[in-house]
């Protein structure tokens, strides 16, 4: 009887000193500081978004699988966000998977899942990729958007820097006894994207 006493005391301990650790890394989480610093591979139907860019126009005669993705009102887009989470905390800050939401000028481009568990040492940062694909049909078929974005992209030319809003909402979740357990509503990350940095 001393004995299953004591397995059970023990048990109890080490899940006790289990669950006080998952409350410190989720502390820490909430003090850290989360920033894009850079995004790399942009295409749209398959092509090089820089390439598509012909002396600050749009030149959509490069892209021919663009037509063939309006007529079945799908173009695919991809990209990869570096964003960077810093620790200034005097605790480990763990993740072990996020969900996200992509916006530019405040519309929705995206939401997405990344099944990744990511360490963030007291102190130190870390940069975790985010790879986003979507079907931008909505934004390209639509007037108004299309000459928002060749007024961003033309704006470098005429010597006008003209910038845009990028916002990343991250909502992280952490493991607790086993299960796992999503942080209460979605951390915003801001990041002032201009037309000169991109071209």
């Amino acid at each position: 009887m001393k004995r299953i006493l004591l397995i059970c005391l023990t048990v109890m301990t080490v899940v006790g000193c289990g669950v006080n650790k998952q409350a410190q890394q989720i502390k820490a989480l909430e003090s850290c500081k989360y920033k894009i610093v850079s995004a790399d591979n942009l295409s749209v139907a398959g092509a090089d978004v820089k390439k598509l860019l012909n002396n600050q126009e749009i030149n959509l005669a490069s892209l021919p699988g663009l037509a063939f993705g309006l007529l079945r009102r799908d173009v695919p887009f991809h990209a990869r966000l570096n964003m960077e989470i810093n620790n200034p905390s005097g605790n480990l800050a763990a993740i072990n998977q996020f969900e996200y939401k992509v916006l530019i000028n405040k519309q929705e481009l995206a939401t997405g899942f990344v099944n990744q568990q990511v360490s963030i040492p007291a102190g130190q940062s870390v940069v975790v990729p985010v790879d986003l694909n979507v079907n931008i049909y909505q934004f390209i078929s639509n007037q108004k958007v299309m000459s928002e974005i060749s007024d961003f992209v033309r704006g470098s030319a005429n010597g006008q820097e003209r910038k845009g809003l990028v916002t990343l909402k991250i909502r992280p979740s952490i493991m607790v006894g086993g299960t796992l357990i999503k942080y209460p509503g979605f951390i915003s990350i801001d990041k002032e994207v201009s037309s000169k940095l991109l071209l």
